[in-house]
């Protein structure tokens, strides 16, 4: 482990500090690149406007007309937390613009795979829709597309995801109206924004284009800030990278949470997970109630969870949010199953090779394809390689593929990647994509060693010692007067996340006694430039010697009434053993 200190531009802190910003939180932006106090205004009315994202005027077109003609709506959801909330998002809305029959489909993770299918769109046509809406999904569903367009179904395709390319070319679906940052010729700046942001967007101009056809004014209009709370869950939840303006999404999201200006559905979560919504932060989104949310989509039902942030009713949300709740429990029960076997074969990878390998692929018949992906990541984070796990398909008459998700670190572009395996291995994959650091695809059982063996080769290209040397950014020392329950009140109030990390500190402290909490925490006794201050180091047992340098986090304890700093431990630069 490398424990590397962000540069703080001197020129950006001080202008920072000028506007009045306080020197700490000064000094921890511009280490994220923030160099314009103006940056950092959250106001709704610095939102990039909604005519910069390519397809926002004609989708607001085809959207009015069909509200004014009476037809029926169908959105085509996902079966993720950016999914389930941008499916909410698109129902509450279009239903507040006027919209009178407006339902869902959310495809079967097992059954039906990721994306608009064809069987999918036949699904819609039956259900006596005239227009189907596909959220955070649809930018490479060509024969989904097709198959609603034969029917005679209007599609409206609504994504984030980066589109398909043919021949080396971008290939776009035949959709009447697609809205993707992604797509080519787009100006809308913010490229990271979530599916849920892009729903979020196409009803802030169907809004305008309402009005302007005298549906209603602006004193008037409905208010659609309402939705802003599911709109910063589903993006913090879907890992984005926080740019400025999914910041201020995400600010004016937690704002109203906080105010309790919140729908049933998060509300009751928030209970579920034992945390408080006045006091919410961007930790709650994505190891809280994003987990429950994306447990229904892995175990069982992602209807469960778009109907639970659908709901007004306390009562019904409270019984949803308990089910959400007893799944996600459910599938920590199996990662953590799984998350133990993959670990022994992943261990093995390494003992066996004369040399460490350059990416990890590990598959067990008992393995739970709804998991895969959060395993993989378990095992990336470990041992710092690109690491793919493959699980037996569910679905009816499919038990001879195999589903495979893979989490990447930096400097590893995985969907390229696989790319890059499908054309020196023609057939191996059946389908894949994804992104830089996280992809998936679909193979033949017989086909997996083929696969690892071409992974490995592209890995051995790709990778050198430097990008295979873990390492952690951190923001350097921490000024003793810094070290105040206050201060870090304020900090956990702050917009943080993919992209701009949320603050952790490094330097070189005395270890004054450790001891085992548990059998799997290191809780420590510190000192921090001269005083004492406790630490833990969850899920390490390893112990450190007298004088050690970490990388830590701040929290804050109660004991006795009394609120004290901690450190919460992520890493430790240990010297090299002989």
């Amino acid at each position: 482990m490398k424990i590397i200190v962000r540069d703080a531009p001197p020129r950006a802190v001080w202008t920072l500090e000028q506007a009045g910003i306080h020197p700490l939180l000064a000094q921890l932006y511009a280490a994220r690149g923030v160099q314009d106090p103006l940056e950092l205004d959250d106001a709704l009315a610095r939102l990039l406007p909604p005519v910069s994202m390519k397809g926002t005027a004609e989708a607001a077109q085809l959207l009015a007309d069909a509200i004014q003609s009476d037809k029926k709506l169908c959105i085509v959801a996902d079966y993720d937390c950016d999914g389930a909330t941008a499916c909410a998002v698109g129902l509450r809305g279009l239903r507040l613009l006027g919209a009178r029959h407006v339902n869902y489909i959310v495809p079967d993770r097992v059954q039906d795979g990721y994306g608009l299918t064809a069987p999918i769109s036949e699904r819609v046509k039956a259900s006596g829709a005239d227009v189907l809406i596909t959220v955070d999904n649809g930018i490479a569903s060509f024969d989904g597309v097709a198959r609603a367009r034969a029917l005679g179904l209007q599609v409206l395709v609504t994504d984030h995801h980066l589109p398909a390319l043919r021949d080396g070319q971008v290939a776009l679906p035949d959709a009447n109206v697609i809205v993707n940052p992604n797509q080519p010729d787009c100006r809308f700046e913010s490229k990271s924004i979530a599916g849920v942001g892009v729903m979020f967007y196409v009803l802030l101009a169907l809004r305008a284009e309402l009005r302007q056809r005298g549906v209603f004014d602006a004193t008037n209009q409905p208010k659609l800030d309402a939705l802003l709370p599911l709109v910063a869950l589903g993006t913090v939840a879907d890992v984005v990278k926080l740019d400025t303006n999914n910041r201020r999404l995400v600010a004016q999201g937690l704002k109203r949470v906080r105010a309790q200006a919140l729908p049933a559905g998060l509300a009751a979560l928030f209970v579920a997970a034992s945390r408080e919504a006045r006091t919410a932060t961007t930790f709650d989104f994505g190891f809280a109630l994003g987990p429950r949310i994306n447990a229904a989509g892995r175990l069982s039902d992602m209807t469960l969870g778009i109907e639970c942030l659908l709901t007004d009713d306390a009562g019904r949300a409270q019984e949803l949010a308990k089910a959400l709740d007893a799944i996600n429990r459910e599938r920590r029960d199996i990662e953590g199953s799984m998350r133990e076997q993959a670990l022994v074969v992943a261990e093995s990878l390494f003992a066996d090779a004369a040399e460490a390998p350059p990416a990890i692929c590990v598959f067990d018949a008992n393995f739970h394809e709804g998991v895969v992906g959060i395993v993989a990541s378990r095992i990336k984070d470990k041992f710092h390689r690109p690491t793919f796990v493959f699980a037996s398909s569910g679905a009816t008459g499919r038990g001879h593929e195999l589903k495979g998700s893979g989490r990447s670190i930096s400097g590893f572009h995985l969907r390229d990647a696989l790319d890059l395996v499908a054309k020196r291995h023609p057939g191996v994959l059946m389908r894949f994509g994804g992104h830089a650091m996280a992809a998936g695809c679909t193979l033949n059982e017989d086909q997996l060693d083929t696969f690892e063996q071409g992974l490995n080769e592209v890995a051995q290209e790709w990778l050198d010692a430097a990008t295979l040397t873990r390492r952690l950014d951190t923001d350097g020392a921490l000024k003793p007067e810094y070290r105040r329950p206050d201060l870090v009140d304020t900090l956990h109030h702050e917009v943080w996340g993919q992209g701009f990390a949320a603050p952790t500190f490094s330097e070189e402290l005395e270890v004054v006694s450790q001891r085992l909490v548990a059998e799997k925490h290191l809780s420590l006794k510190l000192k921090h430039r001269g005083e004492p201050v406790d630490g833990i180091w969850f899920g390490h047992t390893e112990p450190l010697p007298a004088r050690v340098k970490l990388a830590f986090r701040l929290d804050v304890d109660s004991w006795r009434g009394e609120r004290r700093v901690r450190f919460l431990v992520e890493a430790a630069e240990l010297p090299a053993q002989p």
